[in-house]
Parts: structure tokens; C-alpha cells; sequence
């Protein structure tokens, strides 16, 4: 049985480089034959900064998104793994992925995210390493093997990556997600997350 794997890539900047990342990255998880795949781009997204004063924890159902997040609430909802598609932006990532993440809790509950970065020297661990911490408050199970592209700028060259051991290096991301995704599934069903 396939899983619902949500793709989101969480840059919104002019020239970004996100959108050939998660295009690799959907066609290897397509390819994989364990996941039906969504990629939502958050440039697609109406994302305030602004929340409404409640937490959207607490407020469940009624909390109050914007029509054009309709989406991205619907895909996580329906998601049994996520992987976030993010650069590294002064050590950290995009607020327009902050943002994102703020407007939902339990559409991550219980659920497993990868991760696949790409920027300098650091390749984007900085950005992964903060967004670690940001899901694991939101009940989110992070996985420990992901992708990270540093100096993407001269390791890409037309849409795919020059190294050639990157794609062993998805299989094993993509195959540990779909171990996650299938025991979460499994659990949520079986008895709800005491959250």
C-alpha cells in the first residue's frame, strides 16, 4: 500500500532552487514505488505572518486559516510522511517554511518528516537542525538520514545532482520514511496520540 508523501518546498525567494531539488526528489520517491506523491510549493500558498491569538493546537478544526492555505492544511492532513525541500538562509530556514509549519500543530502530529537541504559549505544542515527541534514540539518524528547539497550551485547540473552515490543516499531517506510512515499509520489507526 502506497503512502501519502507531501513534498513541500519551503522557500519562497525570487531565483530559488528549491523547485529543481523537490522535482529530483519527487521523481526518486515516485521511483521508489512506495509513495504517492503531492509536492506543494509554499510560493503557491497564502501564508501570513500574522496568527490568530489562539493556538491552532487547541482550537482544532475551527481555527481560523486563510482560504488560500486550504492546500497546504488539506496535504498535511492527509499525509502519512512529509519531507520539507528547504535551503539555509543565515544559518536557519526560510520564515516563509516557519510560518507554515506555525499555522498547523496536529496535521504533523505523529507523523515522520525527512528533510533535504541544500545551500554553501553547510549544505543546509543548519537549516535541519533548527527545523528538528521546531517539529519535535509539534509530536512530529523526525528522521536521522537525510539529504544535504552543499555548494549546490556547482554540484547540480541540469536538474540533477553530479554526485553519483546521491541517489543510493535517497533510497535509504526514502525507505526509512516509508518504515515510519507505514508504523505511524499503524498507530494513529490502532489509538489516537495522546497529545
Amino acid at each position: 500500500m502506497a503512502h501519502k508523501l507531501v513534498i513541500i518546498i519551503g522557500s519562497v525567494r525570487d531565483g530559488r532552487f528549491g523547485p529543481a531539488v523537490a522535482s529530483w526528489v519527487a521523481e526518486r520517491a515516485r521511483e521508489h514505488g512506495g509513495f504517492e506523491v503531492e509536492v506543494v510549493d509554499l510560493a503557491d500558498v497564502e501564508i501570513p505572518l500574522s496568527l490568530p491569538a489562539a493556538s491552532p493546537k487547541y482550537a482544532g478544526d475551527s481555527y481560523p486559516r486563510p482560504a488560500g492555505m486550504g492546500l497546504l492544511t488539506s496535504a498535511l492532513e492527509s499525509a502519512d510522511a512529509i519531507l520539507v525541500v528547504t535551503p539555509e538562509y543565515n544559518h536557519s530556514y526560510p520564515a516563509s517554511l516557519k510560518a507554515a509549519i506555525d499555522w498547523h500543530f496536529t496535521q504533523w502530529t505523529a507523523k515522520p518528516v525527512a528533510f533535504v537541504s541544500y545551500g554553501g559549505a553547510a549544505g543546509g544542515r543548519h537549516a535541519v537542525l533548527h527545523l528538528e527541534n521546531v517539529l519535535t514540539e509539534l509530536h512530529a518524528v523526525t528522521i536521522r538520514d537525510g539529504l544535504a547539497f552543499p555548494n549546490y550551485f556547482t554540484a547540480w547540473d541540469d536538474g540533477r545532482p553530479l554526485d553519483p552515490q546521491v541517489g543510493a543516499y535517497a533510497k535509504t531517506l526514502l525507505d526509512q520514511l516509508a518504515w515510519w510512515a507505514g508504523a505511524l499509520r499503524a498507530a494513529r489507526e490502532a489509538e489516537p496520540y495522546p497529545a
